[in-house]
């Protein structure tokens, strides 16, 4: 099994799936494996903000038994195609020429898989469609569902629209199956994870040479926004009323910055650019400190943007399915600080985080999975797929 978890994660790392850019091939590719296996695919399409087509393919292979499509029970699986842009690419400490050290040209070393979204997540993926092509469609008595979406890098944009536009995905919400989100956790249960939310305050001014008077400095009216943002970033890590002791850290993780996007000195900076992020987290929304830098760039007649987040994921650790998964697993549900398309699919009562790698891996100039956790995952979704689909 683990030979063909390798090479279908090899065929995936190849396809140069950027969020930047259309994540056809790739989705193509997907489903291809999944009609081999005898999954019908649903697919949703639709273009970013840039005009990229992006896709997103739902798969669902039915028991050969009479099975009605939203019958209670099953397993869900589902992942993102794109993956993070390539800067700096280091790969694995062995000679190789520059031409074959590529991110998205697979290589093997001391018990490695290197590759862009070898950890995050095509590894998680690989592992999914070779533990399903290991069950043939007879042992099913459950549906299996396999959703991999476009763009989860970029605001969860992928799994939003699906989650609007798929039939299939309303068939999922009927069945309430188990539901795995397959990030890298190392194959630890994580039942919790914190949301996110993104602002732009924009200052507009007017572009003049600097030794006259005729130009208006976009950066004056940033000063004070500037200020409020520190102070909020600073009352947030004090004050208990903005903490949720179950994460670490226990804040919002409150984060900003900002730019006038100047190169030269002589030019007046015409146009500057804030922006803050913050971490949301069950009963913690910091929806009151949102309003507070809206109505300050009300009052200083600067831009103000929300763009579209995602909402926490929270499931009590003493629900019953994540107690099985933690005797399966052998770890204790946990939380973790980051997003995932999770965040989209609160419609699930049974949903958890878990994957093979590890996030220390993701997003790294030498990004990898190792060979044995590859194995190991591919073994726990086996096993994951025959309790809850039938064998």
């Amino acid at each position: 099994m683990i030979e063909d978890a390798i090479h279908r994660l090899q065929r995936l790392i190849e396809f140069p799936s950027v969020s930047n850019v259309s994540n056809e091939a790739v989705s193509r590719e997907v489903a291809d494996q999944l009609e081999a296996m005898g999954f019908e695919v649903e697919w949703t399409n639709y273009y970013d903000l840039a005009g990229t087509l992006k896709c997103n393919v739902i798969g669902r292979r039915l028991p050969k038994t009479k099975h009605e499509p939203r019958q209670i029970g099953g397993l869900a699986y589902f992942g993102h195609t794109d993956v993070v842009p390539v800067n700096d690419w280091v790969g694995p400490p062995i000679v190789a020429t520059d031409e074959d050290n590529d991110a998205f040209k697979p290589l093997i070393h001391n018990g490695r898989l290197y590759g862009r979204g070898a950890c995050d997540m095509k590894g998680s993926i690989a592992a999914m469609i070779a533990a399903a092509a290991s069950i043939p469609i007879e042992s099913q008595t459950q549906p299996l569902w396999i959703v991999c979406t476009a763009d989860e890098e970029v605001a969860f944009c992928g799994a939003r629209q699906m989650v609007a536009k798929s039939n299939y995905y309303r068939d999922i919400v009927a069945a309430q199956p188990l539901a795995i989100i397959g990030e890298p956790t190392s194959r630890q249960v994580v039942h919790g994870h914190k949301g996110i939310a993104t602002l732009r305050i924009t200052s507009h001014g007017r572009a003049a040479h600097s030794s006259t008077d005729e130009g208006i400095n976009a950066n004056d009216a940033m000063v004070p926004m500037l200020s409020l943002l520190r102070d909020i970033a600073a009352q947030t890590r004090q004050e208990k009323a903005y903490h949720n002791a179950a994460f670490d850290p226990p804040h919002l993780s409150w984060n900003y910055g900002c730019s006038d996007f100047m190169t030269a000195v002589n030019i007046t900076p015409p146009r500057c650019v804030a922006w803050a992020n913050l971490r949301t987290m069950p009963g913690v929304d910091g929806e009151d400190l949102i309003e507070r830098v809206r109505t300050k760039a009300n009052e200083l007649g600067l831009e103000f943007q929300r763009f579209q987040g995602g909402l926490p994921v929270w499931v009590e650790p003493d629900e019953p399915f994540l107690k099985e998964l933690s005797e399966i697993t052998h770890s204790q549900p946990s939380v973790v600080c980051y997003g995932t398309d999770g965040s989209e699919y609160h419609e699930l009562n049974h949903r958890v985080v878990l994957g093979p790698g590890s996030i220390e891996q993701a997003h790294t100039n030498d990004e990898w999975i190792s060979l044995d956790e590859l194995d190991r995952g591919t073994k726990l979704f086996t096993e994951l797929i025959q309790k809850y689909c039938g064998s």
